[in-house]
C-alpha cells in the first residue's frame, strides 16, 4: 500500500463519492446488502478533486504504455476516459454494454483504429464483469487492449481471477484496504467497524445474508 492510494481514498471519502455504513448497509441493484456505496461520478462535480484524479490517471496510465487511444466503459467510465484522453492528446472511444438497436447499431462509439492498442477506463471494479465485457467487445472489433484502469476496486478475488483469465492487466488509483486505513485515520469509522468491514470483503454474500429478514 502506498501513500497515493490513501490520498485518493481520502478525496473520495471527503466528497462522499464513497460512503461507509456497516451498521445500516446499502442495498445494491443486485439486492445484496453492502456496507459500502461507491459512485465516482461525483468526482466530476468537484473541480479540485476532478483535477487531482485526472493527474493521477495520467501518471498511472504511463504504466500501460504503449497505447494509441483511450476507451471509456459506458456509462461511468466515459467522462474519466475522455478527460484522460484529452490530457494525453490521444483519440477517445467508448464502449456500450451492448450494441444499439437502431441507427448503425454500434457498440463502440467513435473511430476505432483496427489493430490499435487502447487503454480501457472504468470508474469502479467490483466483479470485473462489465469491464471485461468491454475488453471482449474491443478485441472482437479488431482492437488490442493495453489493460483496464479504474479509480477504485473492492479487491474481490473473483475479479482478480477474471482479469487473469482474460489476460488483461488491471490497475487502479485506490482500493478497499487503503480506504479502510484512511477511514480509520480520519475518524470516519472506528477500529471495531474496520474489523466488521474487513469481513464483508472476505465473504460479501454471507455478510449480506445476516440482514435478510
Amino acid at each position: 500500500m502506498n501513500n497515493q492510494d490513501r490520498i485518493v481514498a481520502r478525496h473520495l471519502l471527503q466528497i462522499k463519492a464513497i460512503k461507509l455504513n456497516p451498521q445500516n448497509p446499502f442495498t445494491w441493484a443486485s439486492g445484496r446488502r453492502s456496507p459500502i456505496y461507491c459512485d465516482n461520478r461525483i468526482v466530476l462535480s468537484h473541480p479540485e478533486v476532478r483535477s487531482f484524479i485526472q493527474d493521477s490517471l495520467v501518471a498511472k496510465a504511463a504504466e500501460f504504455q504503449p497505447f494509441i487511444g483511450v476507451a471509456g466503459v459506458a456509462t461511468a467510465g466515459i467522462a474519466h476516459g475522455a478527460l484522460l484522453a484529452d490530457r494525453l492528446g490521444v483519440p477517445f472511444i467508448y464502449i456500450r454494454s451492448q450494441a444499439k438497436a437502431h441507427g448503425r447499431q454500434n457498440q463502440i462509439e467513435g473511430e476505432l483504429q483496427p489493430g490499435g492498442r487502447y487503454l480501457v477506463i472504468e470508474d469502479l471494479i467490483s466483479t470485473g464483469g462489465s469491464s471485461l465485457q468491454a475488453v471482449e467487445a474491443l478485441r472482437d472489433a479488431g482492437g488490442e487492449v493495453a489493460g483496464v484502469m479504474a479509480l477504485f476496486t473492492y479487491g474481490f478475488p473473483e475479479a482478480a481471477q477474471a482479469f487473469a483469465n482474460a489476460d488483461c492487466p488491471l490497475g487502479t488509483l485506490s482500493h478497499y484496504p487503503a480506504l479502510l486505513e484512511e477511514a480509520v485515520a480520519s475518524g470516519y469509522i472506528t477500529a471495531e467497524e474496520q474489523t466488521l468491514l474487513k469481513t464483508w470483503r472476505e465473504n460479501p454474500v454471507a455478510w449480506s445474508k445476516q440482514f435478510e429478514v
